[in-house]
């Protein structure tokens, strides 16, 4: 049976956890390597993409740089997080805002020392990030609309290392970044009308605080619209083999999305749009392989 200080150091590490979100970090990890072998180096062979000790050291910096920004944000957050998550509020608390900001210098040190394995421009290049994302969550965070485009521009950014390491700056890539982009913004617009009451409470002064419901949901309809473009564009322009079904489904389900939205009047309402935004975005990571499933499947037809 687990003494009493166990238990209260294994809550710490839950709450830890909770604050630096380890399932999203899982997942961008995961998301980088599926873009590595089937976007970027689809000549390359699994094995070879997975022991390549200089991509694991940007996909390590890169996860634990978004890690630490997950820390500093949730400690400008505090207050606000207090009414708008109550719950996973009080998990969060369980550890102090000190040792918060001692893991936060501490994992920005760890990043930076990890990418000078791959390249001084790696330095330089999570240095500016980290910067980035202090500054996103001090100021940036409480001016509509800028706000919510720097923090869409922050969760992609980690991808452009991989994209740049590969030297594959072709018009796909940018054209699938668009997508990605779009979805995290339409996410963001959404989170806005999601936490309002404690963004009141806290002075933030976000789109539909000040420009009120009304524009908010105009302006997440537009970026639907234009979202459904590039996905069409996407789909009708390259090959993007089976995977075009997952962006058949992204479509519907946006669409779904709009009509939830005009309807809604709750903050459960906007917790649903949330989610249906995060599952597109998870869905469309693990379905990177539907681009050359049939690759995968020769090669396990060769080993049986």
């Amino acid at each position: 049976m687990l003494s009493r200080k166990r238990k209260l150091f294994y809550y710490k590490l839950f709450s830890l956890f909770s604050v630096v979100r380890g399932y999203n970090i899982l997942i961008i990890v995961i998301a980088q390597y599926l873009a590595a072998k089937f976007i970027l180096a689809p000549k390359k062979g699994f094995m070879e993409i997975a022991f390549d000790g200089r991509l694991f050291a940007l996909i390590f910096a890169s996860a634990v740089a978004i890690a630490a920004g997950y820390i500093i944000n949730n400690f400008y957050d505090a207050e606000k997080d207090l009414i708008n998550r109550p719950k996973k509020s009080m998990l969060d608390r369980l550890v102090s805002q000190r040792t918060k900001i001692a893991t936060y210098f501490t994992l920005n040190f760890i990043s930076v020392v990890i990418a000078s394995f791959a390249s001084l421009n790696a330095v330089i290049f999570f240095s500016a990030y980290i910067f980035g994302i202090w500054f996103y969550s001090h100021k940036m965070k409480k001016i509509p609309f800028l706000g919510n485009l720097t923090s869409a521009i922050l969760a992609i950014t980690p991808f452009f290392t991989v994209f740049i390491y590969y030297r594959n700056l072709s018009s796909v890539i940018f054209v699938h970044a668009a997508f990605l982009f779009l979805l995290i913004l339409i996410r963001e617009f959404i989170k806005d009308l999601e936490n309002i009451k404690g963004d009141l409470a806290q002075d933030y002064k976000t789109i539909p605080i000040i420009y009120g419901e009304k524009v908010s949901k105009g302006l997440i309809t537009l970026s639907v619209i234009i979202a459904i473009s590039v996905t069409i564009f996407l789909v009708s322009q390259y090959d993007t083999g089976y995977m075009r079904f997952y962006f058949c489904g992204s479509i519907l389900l946006l669409i779904f999305s709009v009509v939830v939205l005009y309807r809604a009047t709750a903050r459960s309402h906007y917790l649903l749009l949330h989610n249906i935004l995060k599952f597109i975005i998870v869905a469309g990571v693990f379905s990177i392989p539907l681009l050359n499933i049939d690759s995968i499947l020769n090669k396990i037809t060769t080993v049986l």
